[in-house]
Protein backbone atom coordinates (compact mmCIF):
# COMPACT_ATOMS: atom_id res chain seq x y z
CA UNK A 1 0.00 0.00 0.00
CA UNK A 2 1.76 3.47 -1.20
CA UNK A 3 1.44 6.82 -0.25
CA UNK A 4 -0.29 8.74 -2.93
CA UNK A 5 -0.87 12.49 -2.01
CA UNK A 6 -0.14 14.20 1.63
CA UNK A 7 -2.45 17.29 2.26
CA UNK A 8 -1.32 19.76 5.11
CA UNK A 9 -3.74 22.53 6.51
CA UNK A 10 -2.94 25.28 8.64
CA UNK A 11 -6.02 25.73 11.23
CA UNK A 12 -6.45 28.89 13.32
CA UNK A 13 -9.70 28.64 15.86
CA UNK A 14 -10.69 31.35 18.10
CA UNK A 15 -10.55 30.62 21.60
CA UNK A 16 -13.88 32.05 23.79
CA UNK A 17 -11.87 34.11 25.76
CA UNK A 18 -7.74 35.10 25.43
CA UNK A 19 -5.69 32.77 27.23
CA UNK A 20 -2.18 33.68 29.00
CA UNK A 21 -0.32 30.74 29.55
CA UNK A 22 2.59 30.01 32.23
CA UNK A 23 4.81 29.12 29.54
CA UNK A 24 4.69 32.55 27.55
CA UNK A 25 4.49 35.20 30.26
CA UNK A 26 3.11 38.23 29.04
CA UNK A 27 1.77 37.00 25.89
CA UNK A 28 -2.13 36.81 25.02
CA UNK A 29 -3.37 34.07 22.68
CA UNK A 30 -6.80 34.60 20.79
CA UNK A 31 -6.77 31.53 19.04
CA UNK A 32 -5.56 28.41 18.70
CA UNK A 33 -3.44 26.83 15.94
CA UNK A 34 -2.68 23.52 14.61
CA UNK A 35 -1.64 21.60 11.28
CA UNK A 36 -3.92 19.22 10.46
CA UNK A 37 -1.75 16.26 8.07
CA UNK A 38 -4.03 14.01 5.86
CA UNK A 39 -2.50 11.40 3.57
CA UNK A 40 -3.67 9.01 1.11
CA UNK A 41 -3.15 5.54 -0.56
CA UNK A 42 -3.12 4.28 -3.94
CA UNK A 43 -6.09 2.05 -2.10
CA UNK A 44 -8.18 5.14 -0.86
CA UNK A 45 -7.63 4.43 2.57
CA UNK A 46 -6.94 8.89 4.50
CA UNK A 47 -5.01 8.82 7.73
CA UNK A 48 -4.96 11.93 9.59
CA UNK A 49 -2.72 13.56 12.13
CA UNK A 50 -1.96 16.67 13.95
CA UNK A 51 1.18 18.74 15.21
CA UNK A 52 1.37 21.90 16.65
CA UNK A 53 1.05 25.23 15.94
CA UNK A 54 4.03 26.04 13.59
CA UNK A 55 2.80 28.71 11.22
CA UNK A 56 3.86 28.44 7.50
CA UNK A 57 6.93 26.45 8.94
CA UNK A 58 4.84 23.58 9.01
CA UNK A 59 3.62 23.52 5.74
CA UNK A 60 7.17 24.03 4.61
CA UNK A 61 8.53 21.27 6.44
CA UNK A 62 5.51 19.15 5.30
CA UNK A 63 5.99 20.48 1.55
CA UNK A 64 10.04 20.62 0.90
CA UNK A 65 11.37 18.28 3.87
CA UNK A 66 8.94 15.38 4.02
CA UNK A 67 6.51 14.73 1.05
CA UNK A 68 9.57 14.66 -1.71
CA UNK A 69 10.82 11.91 0.31
CA UNK A 70 8.34 9.65 1.36
CA UNK A 71 5.49 10.16 -1.28
CA UNK A 72 5.16 6.06 -3.30
CA UNK A 73 6.35 4.70 -0.22
CA UNK A 74 5.00 1.66 1.67
CA UNK A 75 2.68 2.62 4.58
CA UNK A 76 4.09 0.10 6.40
CA UNK A 77 7.68 1.11 6.74
CA UNK A 78 7.59 3.09 9.79
CA UNK A 79 11.27 1.98 10.77
CA UNK A 80 11.71 3.37 6.78
CA UNK A 81 10.36 6.66 7.27
CA UNK A 82 10.98 7.64 10.78
CA UNK A 83 15.02 8.68 9.75
CA UNK A 84 12.98 11.17 7.28
CA UNK A 85 10.98 12.85 9.78
CA UNK A 86 14.05 13.07 12.32
CA UNK A 87 15.79 14.80 10.15
CA UNK A 88 13.00 16.94 8.42
CA UNK A 89 12.86 18.13 12.24
CA UNK A 90 16.62 18.70 12.70
CA UNK A 91 15.84 21.17 9.48
CA UNK A 92 12.29 22.12 9.92
CA UNK A 93 9.25 22.37 12.00
CA UNK A 94 7.56 19.03 13.71
CA UNK A 95 6.48 16.87 11.21
CA UNK A 96 5.94 14.28 13.73
CA UNK A 97 2.00 14.10 12.44
CA UNK A 98 2.92 12.07 9.31
CA UNK A 99 4.05 9.29 11.34
CA UNK A 100 0.74 9.45 13.39
CA UNK A 101 -1.29 9.70 9.84
CA UNK A 102 0.30 6.29 8.86
CA UNK A 103 -0.66 4.41 11.98
CA UNK A 104 -4.15 5.34 11.52
CA UNK A 105 -4.04 3.88 8.37
CA UNK A 106 -2.23 0.88 9.39
CA UNK A 107 -5.08 0.38 11.94
CA UNK A 108 -8.03 0.81 9.60
CA UNK A 109 -6.50 -1.68 7.46
CA UNK A 110 -6.15 -3.64 10.24
CA UNK A 111 -9.47 -2.80 11.41
CA UNK A 112 -7.82 -2.47 14.81
CA UNK A 113 -7.34 0.41 16.90
CA UNK A 114 -3.56 1.25 17.18
CA UNK A 115 -3.06 0.34 20.43
CA UNK A 116 -4.25 -2.96 20.30
CA UNK A 117 -1.48 -3.53 17.54
CA UNK A 118 1.09 -2.35 20.54
CA UNK A 119 0.04 -4.92 22.91
CA UNK A 120 -3.03 -3.33 24.83
CA UNK A 121 -1.87 -3.16 28.16
CA UNK A 122 -4.80 -0.67 29.60
CA UNK A 123 -8.01 0.43 27.45
CA UNK A 124 -8.46 3.31 30.74
CA UNK A 125 -6.23 5.68 32.06
CA UNK A 126 -6.73 7.81 35.20
CA UNK A 127 -7.01 11.79 33.51
CA UNK A 128 -5.16 14.63 35.09
CA UNK A 129 -6.06 18.25 34.69
CA UNK A 130 -3.42 19.82 33.03
CA UNK A 131 -4.22 23.51 33.75
CA UNK A 132 -2.39 26.12 31.60
CA UNK A 133 -2.69 30.13 33.22
CA UNK A 134 -0.80 31.28 36.43
CA UNK A 135 -3.77 33.40 37.99
CA UNK A 136 -4.66 34.82 41.46
CA UNK A 137 -5.44 31.67 43.95
CA UNK A 138 -9.06 32.69 44.85
CA UNK A 139 -9.85 32.26 40.95
CA UNK A 140 -7.31 29.24 40.64
CA UNK A 141 -9.66 27.39 43.43
CA UNK A 142 -12.68 28.10 41.79
CA UNK A 143 -11.38 26.78 38.67
CA UNK A 144 -10.48 23.90 40.16
CA UNK A 145 -13.92 23.17 42.09
CA UNK A 146 -15.33 23.30 37.76
CA UNK A 147 -12.45 20.39 37.08
CA UNK A 148 -13.50 18.88 40.45
CA UNK A 149 -17.43 18.86 39.15
CA UNK A 150 -16.41 17.48 36.15
CA UNK A 151 -15.03 14.13 37.22
CA UNK A 152 -11.32 15.34 38.08
CA UNK A 153 -9.53 13.76 41.04
CA UNK A 154 -6.07 15.04 40.39
CA UNK A 155 -4.56 18.41 38.78
CA UNK A 156 -1.59 19.51 37.58
CA UNK A 157 -1.22 23.79 38.91
CA UNK A 158 1.01 26.10 36.92
CA UNK A 159 4.41 27.93 39.21
CA UNK A 160 5.79 30.50 37.01
CA UNK A 161 4.90 33.70 39.65
CA UNK A 162 8.09 36.00 39.81
CA UNK A 163 8.23 35.06 43.59
CA UNK A 164 9.02 31.42 44.14
CA UNK A 165 7.92 31.78 47.56
CA UNK A 166 4.55 33.18 46.05
CA UNK A 167 3.96 29.92 43.87
CA UNK A 168 4.62 27.96 47.67
CA UNK A 169 1.57 30.19 49.40
CA UNK A 170 -0.71 29.14 46.47
CA UNK A 171 0.27 25.56 46.78
CA UNK A 172 -0.20 25.43 50.30
CA UNK A 173 -3.59 27.69 49.85
CA UNK A 174 -4.90 25.44 47.18
CA UNK A 175 -4.07 22.03 49.42
CA UNK A 176 -5.68 23.68 52.45
CA UNK A 177 -8.50 24.28 50.41
CA UNK A 178 -9.21 20.62 48.68
CA UNK A 179 -7.38 18.51 51.28
CA UNK A 180 -7.14 14.78 50.14
CA UNK A 181 -9.57 15.24 47.49
CA UNK A 182 -7.56 15.93 44.90
CA UNK A 183 -3.97 14.82 43.84
CA UNK A 184 -1.88 18.08 42.70
CA UNK A 185 0.77 17.66 40.45
CA UNK A 186 2.65 21.49 39.84
CA UNK A 187 4.74 22.47 36.55
CA UNK A 188 7.21 25.15 36.83
CA UNK A 189 7.39 25.26 33.31
CA UNK A 190 12.00 26.36 33.92
CA UNK A 191 12.65 24.45 30.66
CA UNK A 192 11.49 26.04 27.72
CA UNK A 193 9.15 29.40 27.29
CA UNK A 194 7.72 29.93 23.68
CA UNK A 195 8.85 33.52 22.17
CA UNK A 196 6.87 36.36 24.78
CA UNK A 197 7.28 39.68 25.34
CA UNK A 198 8.02 39.21 29.23
CA UNK A 199 10.48 36.48 29.97
CA UNK A 200 11.20 35.11 33.55
CA UNK A 201 14.57 34.28 34.17
CA UNK A 202 14.46 30.37 34.35
CA UNK A 203 15.27 29.09 38.18
CA UNK A 204 18.44 28.31 39.84
CA UNK A 205 18.89 24.95 41.70
CA UNK A 206 18.61 25.90 44.59
CA UNK A 207 15.64 27.79 43.97
CA UNK A 208 14.13 24.18 42.55
CA UNK A 209 15.54 22.32 45.58
CA UNK A 210 13.57 25.02 47.75
CA UNK A 211 10.18 24.50 46.22
CA UNK A 212 10.90 20.71 45.34
CA UNK A 213 11.29 20.35 49.10
CA UNK A 214 7.95 22.63 49.36
CA UNK A 215 5.95 20.55 47.50
CA UNK A 216 6.85 17.20 49.42
CA UNK A 217 5.91 18.37 52.20
CA UNK A 218 2.56 19.31 50.62
CA UNK A 219 2.23 15.61 48.95
CA UNK A 220 2.45 16.71 45.45
CA UNK A 221 2.66 13.96 43.16
CA UNK A 222 5.53 15.31 41.50
CA UNK A 223 7.29 18.84 40.32
CA UNK A 224 7.68 18.91 36.62
CA UNK A 225 10.38 21.16 34.79
CA UNK A 226 12.12 22.81 37.72
CA UNK A 227 15.51 23.65 35.65
CA UNK A 228 16.20 24.31 32.08
CA UNK A 229 15.89 21.69 29.74
CA UNK A 230 19.90 21.33 28.91
CA UNK A 231 21.20 21.66 32.25
CA UNK A 232 21.08 17.96 32.59
CA UNK A 233 24.12 17.88 35.43
CA UNK A 234 21.80 20.13 37.92
CA UNK A 235 18.69 18.16 36.89
CA UNK A 236 19.98 14.84 37.85
CA UNK A 237 21.83 16.48 41.44
CA UNK A 238 18.21 17.66 42.41
CA UNK A 239 16.64 14.26 41.54
CA UNK A 240 19.12 12.58 43.65
CA UNK A 241 18.96 15.18 46.38
CA UNK A 242 14.66 15.07 46.61
CA UNK A 243 12.40 12.69 47.21
CA UNK A 244 9.71 14.22 45.31
CA UNK A 245 9.94 12.59 41.97
CA UNK A 246 10.93 15.31 39.35
CA UNK A 247 9.58 14.76 36.12
CA UNK A 248 10.35 16.44 32.12
CA UNK A 249 11.51 15.28 29.11
CA UNK A 250 8.42 16.94 26.99
CA UNK A 251 10.69 18.73 23.73
CA UNK A 252 13.61 17.26 24.31
CA UNK A 253 15.13 15.99 20.47
CA UNK A 254 16.44 12.70 19.17
CA UNK A 255 16.42 9.28 21.08
CA UNK A 256 19.79 9.72 21.77
CA UNK A 257 18.85 12.23 24.09
CA UNK A 258 16.11 10.46 25.91
CA UNK A 259 18.58 7.98 26.14
CA UNK A 260 20.92 10.28 27.95
CA UNK A 261 18.22 11.88 30.12
CA UNK A 262 17.21 8.22 31.74
CA UNK A 263 21.04 6.86 31.85
CA UNK A 264 21.71 9.70 33.80
CA UNK A 265 18.41 9.79 36.12
CA UNK A 266 18.07 13.11 35.25
CA UNK A 267 13.93 12.56 35.77
CA UNK A 268 11.88 9.93 38.06
CA UNK A 269 9.20 10.71 35.13
CA UNK A 270 9.80 10.75 31.40
CA UNK A 271 6.99 12.93 29.45
CA UNK A 272 7.82 12.95 26.04
CA UNK A 273 5.09 13.86 23.31
CA UNK A 274 4.34 12.08 20.17
CA UNK A 275 3.69 15.62 18.41
CA UNK A 276 6.68 16.98 19.52
CA UNK A 277 9.20 14.70 19.90
CA UNK A 278 9.62 11.40 17.42
CA UNK A 279 6.59 10.09 16.96
CA UNK A 280 4.25 7.54 19.15
CA UNK A 281 5.52 4.40 17.28
CA UNK A 282 9.15 5.88 18.17
CA UNK A 283 8.35 7.44 21.72
CA UNK A 284 7.45 3.56 22.78
CA UNK A 285 11.54 3.17 22.11
CA UNK A 286 11.61 5.69 24.57
CA UNK A 287 8.94 3.97 26.99
CA UNK A 288 10.85 0.57 27.08
CA UNK A 289 13.92 2.44 27.95
CA UNK A 290 11.93 3.75 30.93
CA UNK A 291 10.70 1.17 31.90
CA UNK A 292 13.90 -0.75 32.03
CA UNK A 293 15.01 1.58 34.45
CA UNK A 294 12.23 1.39 36.21
CA UNK A 295 10.78 4.39 35.14
CA UNK A 296 7.22 5.91 34.42
CA UNK A 297 6.37 7.42 31.08
CA UNK A 298 3.88 9.70 31.30
CA UNK A 299 3.32 11.55 27.67
CA UNK A 300 2.94 15.25 27.65
CA UNK A 301 -0.13 15.80 25.60
CA UNK A 302 -0.13 20.16 24.77
CA UNK A 303 -0.86 20.58 21.03
CA UNK A 304 -4.89 19.59 19.90
CA UNK A 305 -7.19 16.85 20.11
CA UNK A 306 -5.64 14.41 17.41
CA UNK A 307 -2.43 14.79 19.12
CA UNK A 308 -3.52 14.08 22.27
CA UNK A 309 -5.51 11.09 20.76
CA UNK A 310 -1.99 9.87 19.69
CA UNK A 311 -0.60 10.16 22.50
CA UNK A 312 -3.33 7.95 24.32
CA UNK A 313 -3.47 5.22 21.99
CA UNK A 314 0.09 5.54 23.14
CA UNK A 315 -0.09 5.47 26.58
CA UNK A 316 -2.53 3.01 26.83
CA UNK A 317 -0.17 0.33 24.88
CA UNK A 318 2.23 0.76 27.70
CA UNK A 319 2.89 -0.92 31.26
CA UNK A 320 4.33 1.34 33.06
CA UNK A 321 1.99 4.42 32.25
CA UNK A 322 0.03 5.27 35.29
CA UNK A 323 -1.29 8.58 34.54
CA UNK A 324 -2.52 10.32 31.46
CA UNK A 325 -2.77 14.37 30.64
CA UNK A 326 -5.67 16.03 29.70
CA UNK A 327 -5.18 19.59 28.82
CA UNK A 328 -8.08 21.93 29.95
CA UNK A 329 -8.40 25.22 31.71
CA UNK A 330 -11.77 27.15 31.34
CA UNK A 331 -12.80 29.57 30.28
CA UNK A 332 -10.44 29.37 27.20
CA UNK A 333 -9.28 26.42 27.02
CA UNK A 334 -12.07 24.10 27.03
CA UNK A 335 -12.90 20.67 25.13
CA UNK A 336 -13.71 22.54 22.24
CA UNK A 337 -10.84 24.86 22.04
CA UNK A 338 -8.83 21.71 22.03
CA UNK A 339 -10.67 19.52 19.79
CA UNK A 340 -12.30 22.11 17.48
CA UNK A 341 -11.58 19.90 14.46
CA UNK A 342 -13.13 16.90 15.86
CA UNK A 343 -16.54 15.52 15.44
CA UNK A 344 -16.38 14.44 18.69
CA UNK A 345 -14.50 16.09 21.58
CA UNK A 346 -12.94 13.87 24.13
CA UNK A 347 -14.26 13.55 27.53
CA UNK A 348 -13.62 12.41 30.79
CA UNK A 349 -16.00 9.90 32.86
CA UNK A 350 -17.49 11.48 36.19
CA UNK A 351 -14.93 9.03 37.80
CA UNK A 352 -11.86 10.73 36.02
CA UNK A 353 -10.76 8.12 34.01
CA UNK A 354 -10.48 8.06 30.07
CA UNK A 355 -10.88 5.77 27.51
CA UNK A 356 -9.37 5.23 24.10
CA UNK A 357 -11.35 4.66 21.31
CA UNK A 358 -11.88 1.38 19.78
CA UNK A 359 -12.48 2.14 16.35
CA UNK A 360 -9.78 1.05 13.96
CA UNK A 361 -6.97 3.51 13.60
CA UNK A 362 -6.30 6.66 15.77
CA UNK A 363 -10.74 6.18 15.99
CA UNK A 364 -11.21 9.91 15.38
CA UNK A 365 -13.24 11.35 12.95
CA UNK A 366 -12.29 15.04 10.96
CA UNK A 367 -15.01 17.72 11.16
CA UNK A 368 -15.11 18.68 8.10
CA UNK A 369 -17.21 22.13 8.85
CA UNK A 370 -15.04 22.94 10.99
CA UNK A 371 -11.72 22.26 9.16
CA UNK A 372 -13.50 24.46 6.00
CA UNK A 373 -14.17 27.09 8.17
CA UNK A 374 -11.27 27.64 10.49
CA UNK A 375 -8.61 26.94 7.54
CA UNK A 376 -6.13 29.62 6.72
CA UNK A 377 -3.34 27.83 4.47
CA UNK A 378 -3.10 24.60 2.49
CA UNK A 379 -0.76 22.60 0.86
CA UNK A 380 -1.02 19.27 -1.21
CA UNK A 381 1.31 17.23 -2.59
CA UNK A 382 -0.04 17.61 -6.09
CA UNK A 383 -1.15 21.33 -5.61
CA UNK A 384 0.38 24.78 -5.07
CA UNK A 385 -0.67 26.69 -2.00
CA UNK A 386 -4.67 27.71 -1.35
CA UNK A 387 -5.36 30.24 0.93
CA UNK A 388 -8.58 30.60 2.70
CA UNK A 389 -10.79 31.40 0.14
CA UNK A 390 -9.62 27.79 -1.64
CA UNK A 391 -8.18 29.66 -4.66
CA UNK A 392 -4.68 29.35 -6.02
Amino acid sequence: MKITNIKSTILDYPLPVPLKPSWAPGRTFKTTSCLLVEITTDEGVTGIGAGPDSGRAGIYTIADLVAPYILGKDVFGIEQISPILRVAAKDGSYPWSVEMALWDIIGKVTNQPVYRLWGAFQDTLPAYASLAEVVPVEEQIERLYQLKEMGFRAVKLRLRRPDINEDIRVVQQIRAEFGDSLQLMVDANQAHVMPCPEPVGAWTFHDALKVANAMQELDILWLEEPLPRYGLDQIARLTAATNIPIAGGELHKGLHEYKQIIDMNCYDIIQADAAFSEGIFQLRKVAAMAELSYKPFIPHTWSNGIGMGANLHLAASLPNCPWFEFPIDPPAWTNESRDFMLNEPFQIKKDGTITVSDKPGLGLEINEDAVQKYTTLTWQSDKLYIGSNNEF
